[in-house]
């Protein structure tokens, strides 16, 4: 199966929410369980981008892109797809927003926001953010290049930013049974975290 490879250079017109919305529901109606949701798609691509030593540039779309929606059919078959245009349009909206991640952390990071579940809380006033599905999604892009992550899981710099991730998207994770609060402190961690490692990615 063919795919494009990212490019920084292309469009990254971020997506409309209507958009982000069109998106998870042409992923949601695969006929799959390995596909991601929208907040796991937007975790996965900022851990493809933070991959530290490799630009995602050069990494074949063949080699990530399938993984959204966990795995392709057999060759020269559309499935999990309905038809070959539904692939190339989840394509499209997939690079796009990746595109859209990448400049936002370049031109303004302190306006990006990763997609996060709320939840309301006891009382009007209290609202959770839930980070799981997103942790997840970064944890699968760590998945593909696990020897090129292990220092900055281990190093005294990067470990404690990626903590919060690890707490709520691992299988294991130390949050896994935590109160909504706990969950909500832990996912609020993670925006000034990852804009901290994506600093120190452009380091390395």
């Amino acid at each position: 199966m063919q795919y494009p490879n990212y490019n920084p250079a292309s469009d990254n017109r971020p997506l409309s929410d209507e958009e982000l919305d069109d998106l998870d529901e042409l992923l949601a109606a695969l006929p799959t369980d390995g596909a991601m949701n929208v907040e796991a798609l937007d975790g996965y691509l900022a851990g493809l981008l933070l991959t530290p030593g490799r630009a995602l540039a050069d990494l074949p779309g063949a080699d990530w892109l399938p993984v959204i929606w966990g795995g392709d059919g057999s060759e020269g078959d559309a499935a999990p797809f309905a038809s070959g245009k539904q692939r190339k349009k989840v394509v499209m909206l997939v690079l796009r927003h990746l595109h859209s991640i990448a400049t936002a952390w370049v031109q303004r990071p302190q306006a990006w926001e990763p997609i996060f579940s709320f939840a309301d809380g006891e009382d009007e006033d209290t609202e959770y953010a839930d980070a799981e599905d997103w942790a997840a999604g970064f944890l699968m892009a760590v998945d593909l290049a696990p020897d090129a992550w292990a220092p900055w899981f281990e190093d005294a710099a990067t470990a404690p930013l990626l903590a919060p991730v690890a707490a709520l998207g691992g299988e294991d994770g130390a949050l896994a049974e935590a109160t909504a609060a706990e969950r909500d402190a832990a996912s609020r961690q993670i925006p000034d975290a990852v804009l901290a490692l994506w600093a120190q990615r452009k380091k390395s």
